[in-house]
């Protein structure tokens, strides 16, 4: 597998099923001393603030708008967003439900003023064409809703569109979302409870990308 310059992740994932199926199936015990390549610790890609202003004035597609919103303002998941319902959205109380996200973990989301007052829009326009669904970001058969390639390709179409020329997908808006919070003094607890991460680590990862605590940071060339 090295011989094809795989990724860590793609090894360890063979590795995985390869050791599942000696020990479970043959029940022998041969990967004992093998040892699983470390994995790449990549930081996450954050928008600016510009960046994010940029990506919602790059399009008129009233629904497109909105999952960027959605994305940004709540830091969901791509699947967490594609599969909102209607009545997961507390719009008056301004918080939403994500239903057994990851880990099957059901948590409670922020919804910003702007976001809510473009939901109400929203639906409210969709009711006067007569149409219903129990999704946010419904398709034309009203039973199903975006996929998340459907909203990978939104994001990034976006992205081009508004001359942004980071790699943007719809993590990255919640990667966004996380380091923003962070640099606002959100304390990090409350930022792992928001994304629904069930390890601290994970969440701050984001201490890595946060600029504005980087730029508080004084260089000791400074000192001299």
């Amino acid at each position: 597998m090295s011989d094809k310059n795989l990724k860590p992740s793609s090894v360890n994932l063979a590795l995985c099923s390869l050791r599942f199926f000696y020990q479970e199936v043959l029940e022998k015990e041969i990967f004992n001393k093998i040892k699983s390549p470390k994995l790449e610790k990549k930081l996450p890609t954050v928008l600016t603030k510009d960046e994010v202003r940029a990506l919602l004035a790059a399009t008129k597609n009233k629904k497109h708008h909105l999952l960027i919103e959605m994305l940004y303002s709540a830091g969901l998941r791509a699947s967490e967003a594609v599969s909102l319902k209607v009545n997961d959205l507390d719009l008056t109380e301004r918080i939403g439900r994500v239903i057994s996200g990851k880990g099957k973990k059901d948590r409670l989301i922020i919804l910003s003023n702007n976001l809510v007052e473009h939901i109400e829009k929203y639906l409210k326009k969709r009711e006067k064409k007569g149409y219903k669904s129990e999704f946010l970001f419904h398709v034309k058969d009203p039973n199903k809703h975006l996929s998340v390639r459907q909203a990978q390709k939104i994001i990034q179409k976006t992205a081009k569109k508004a001359g942004i020329n980071k790699r943007v997908f719809c993590h990255a808006l919640r990667s966004s979302f996380a380091t923003h919070l962070l640099e606002s003094g959100v304390d990090i607890r409350i930022i792992q409870e928001l994304l629904g991460h069930a390890n601290l680590q994970t969440t701050q990862r984001y201490t890595q990308v946060s600029t504005e605590e980087i730029k508080k940071v004084k260089s000791p060339l400074d000192n001299l």
